[in-house]
This record gives structure tokens, sequence and C-alpha cells, in this order.
């Protein structure tokens, strides 16, 4: 079963519920990833032959690129010993439909940035809006014009460096102002 998780202490929720649940399981072998860099993973081989269960669940998940992801597989003896060859194959196999069978929700790692510019500007900044498609959060048009815009982080570099290019426009992050503030003419 695949399961989405935020935290350790999610993962470790959702283990011991299936570890309940299944109780009378000969093992219940798990791997997990967290976080959008992908840094905070584990796998458990629970009982089983080092690297034949945890692994290759593990691998799957990588395989997807997927994160905060728990990837639970629950296994029963059936009689047959399948060596750690079949082990791994089982587990691989298994974590793969659970991924398979799973509703997968793309989320994207976002930063905001605020333009301020004044209103001579405005064809420049808004032909980038529509280039380069962020998000447009907030706007103000008073003095000075002010958008408020959230774009991948991905893309950050690339919607600055085009901003950059525009006399007088200032941008902060946060509330850290990046260029001059406009000169008046």
């Amino acid at each position: 079963m695949a399961i989405p998780v935020c935290t350790a202490g999610e993962v470790k929720t959702s283990l011991e519920h299936y570890q309940r649940k299944y109780f009378d399981a000969r093992h219940v072998c798990y791997a997990y990833m967290l976080g959008h860099e992908r840094k905070d993973f584990r796998a458990n081989d629970n009982g089983e032959p080092s690297g034949t269960a945890g692994k290759p669940i593990l691998g799957q998940i990588n395989s997807k690129l997927l994160t905060n992801t728990l990837v639970i597989v629950i296994r029963y003896f059936g009689g047959i010993k399948l060596g750690t060859g079949g082990l791994t194959a089982a587990y691989k196999t298994a974590a793969a439909e659970a991924l398979n069978n799973a509703i997968v929700i793309e989320k994207t790692v976002d930063e905001d940035i605020t333009v301020m510019f004044e209103y001579p500007f405005m064809n420049d900044v808004m032909r980038i809006v529509k280039e380069e498609e962020p998000e447009i959060i907030r706007q103000s048009y008073d003095t000075d014009c002010r958008m408020t815009l959230r774009i991948r982080r991905s893309l950050m570099p690339k919607l600055r460096s085009r901003f950059e290019n525009i006399e007088s426009l200032r941008m902060a992050e946060g509330n850290e102002e990046k260029n001059d503030p406009p000169k008046n003419h």
C-alpha cells in the first residue's frame, strides 16, 4: 500500500496502525521518502534477509521520483521459500503495483516575489508575466505599481533575471529589496 506522509511522525503512526491491523503477518516491510529535496528516507526489511525488502521498495519510490510517500508491503508466509532473488522481485513488484494504483498528487515548491515599478514600465512587466506565467497573488496600482507573484522555485532565477533588465524595477522577497529604488525622472 502507498500512503501519503509528510513527517517521520506520520510514518510512525501509519506503521503502527498497519502492524496492529496485520498483527499475524510474517513481515511488514516498508520504505519512505520525505521532503522536497528527498533527503529524508528509510528502508526496512523487517526480518527479511538484508536488502531484499526495504531496498527494492525504496527503489520503486525513487524510480517514480516521489516524495512524502510511504510504501508498506505486508507478507504472509505461503509455504514456499523464495530465496533472496525471489524476495527482492516480490517486494519490488508489490511496491510497483501499490504505486501504480495510487493517486499521485503533484505539488510544486513555489516562491513569491514582489516587484515594484513605475507605471510607464507596466507593459514590460506584463509581457514578462504573460511569457513566464507566474501566478499573480496581489497587485496594486497607486503612485507606483506593485505585484506579488508566485512561481515554481526552479523557474525563479529566470524570472528574476528578466525583471533585472527593466529600468528602475525593484524586487523583494520577504522584506529584502534586490535593486535600488526607482529614480524620479
